[in-house]
């Protein structure tokens, strides 16, 4: 078996350190929110220089869009957005045990950039709006399987779930005694009731 090239051993070293810096920016943003961390504090945090944190990030900009690109990977990760809508829904409730900071800092995110003029505004708002679209397919995709009620219209019921998942995750982040599975579970039940075809709600 041939030794690792040196540039590859580099190579790997800064991919973890990248990682690092991350994870770091991850901690503090869920803490302090973008205005109030700065990559001074994130270079502290993982042991680097400003200079050697630059190298890795060129703007703290483009570290707040690696930090989003972390979070969505995580989400794509973890969903099954081809299955069913309802399962899916209940099982929320892990992401939020499994991974608190990355959903602390994107509801910190989230709060920072409602200005339209704000720097993750525009990607933020991309991504609210295909998750009520992939919400919304879902819906479709039971109604076409006759396993949902025709009459519901998907683009709204999909706002109303999301409205649902934003405020569970504020909720939470404030006061994680919420017994949030049981409350997901209990919510999945009742847009079972909603959606069933010979449901009058």
């Amino acid at each position: 078996m041939s030794e690792p090239r040196p540039y590859d051993t580099l190579l790997a070293k800064g991919e973890d350190r990248r990682q690092l810096i991350v994870t770091a920016a991850q901690r503090l943003l869920a803490r302090n929110g973008w205005r109030n961390t700065t990559l001074a504090q994130i270079a502290k945090e993982v042991g680097v220089s400003p200079a050697g944190l630059l190298h890795h990030f060129e703007s703290k900009e483009q570290l707040l869009h690696a930090v989003l690109d972390a979070r969505d990977a995580d989400d794509d990760a973890h969903a099954d957005r081809s299955g069913d809508l309802i399962e899916q829904i209940e099982r929320v409730a892990e992401r939020f045990q499994r991974s608190p900071e990355l959903l602390g800092m994107f509801a910190a995110l989230q709060i920072e950039n409602l200005d339209s003029n704000a720097p993750l505004h525009d990607r933020l708002l991309g991504r609210a709006r295909a998750s009520v679209e992939a919400v919304a397919e879902g819906i479709r995709r039971g109604q076409r399987a006759g396993r949902y009620r025709t009459d519901v219209d998907p683009a709204l019921k999909a706002v109303e779930i999301m409205a649902f998942l934003r405020g569970m995750e504020t909720s939470w982040l404030l006061d994680p005694s919420i017994p949030v599975t049981d409350v997901f579970r209990g919510y999945a039940r009742s847009l079972t009731r909603q959606l069933a075809p010979d449901s009058e709600a």
